[in-house]
């Protein structure tokens, strides 16, 4: 499967919101300016994962962005999924014979089985693996 920078910009910023989940609006520049993203795309995903109702857009002063759900109630895969349209397919013709029908069953498989694990991967569980990089750059243990 590959992803594309919208899917991982998207997925990047839902992990941000997931990290700062419960403190209210956060900011596109201030997402932007910690995960080393440009804002200007980033207000772009906006639309996608608003329209999907993944988050909610709030403008004004005392506007920004903040997710729809619990963190753990969104999966990678929802995401994704919002970013990039529906995942998987196979690349090959449906009516392949012989080798080429082998080959197109493991392309279906192993899509599968990356949707699953996409499916069974939370922002919570995203956003407590990026504290536990974080924790473990700064030298201390986990």
């Amino acid at each position: 499967m590959k992803g594309s920078a919208k899917g991982r910009y998207g997925l990047q910023l839902m992990v941000d919101l997931a990290l700062h989940s419960g403190r209210g609006p956060m900011l596109v520049e201030a997402i932007a300016r910690r995960q080393g993203l440009p804002a200007k795309f980033l207000r772009v995903l906006l639309g996608n994962l608003k329209a999907t109702g993944l988050i909610k857009v709030q403008r004004g002063p005392r506007g920004g962005c903040e997710l729809a759900r619990l963190p753990s109630h969104i999966t990678a895969l929802e995401v994704l999924e919002a970013m990039e349209g529906l995942l998987g397919g196979s690349a090959l013709p449906s009516g392949a014979t012989g080798g080429a029908r082998v080959v197109r069953e493991l392309w279906s498989q192993s899509t599968e089985a990356a949707r699953d694990v996409l499916r069974r991967t939370t922002l919570a569980d995203l956003a407590a693996r990026q504290q536990a990089l974080e924790v473990d750059s700064q030298g201390y243990s986990i």
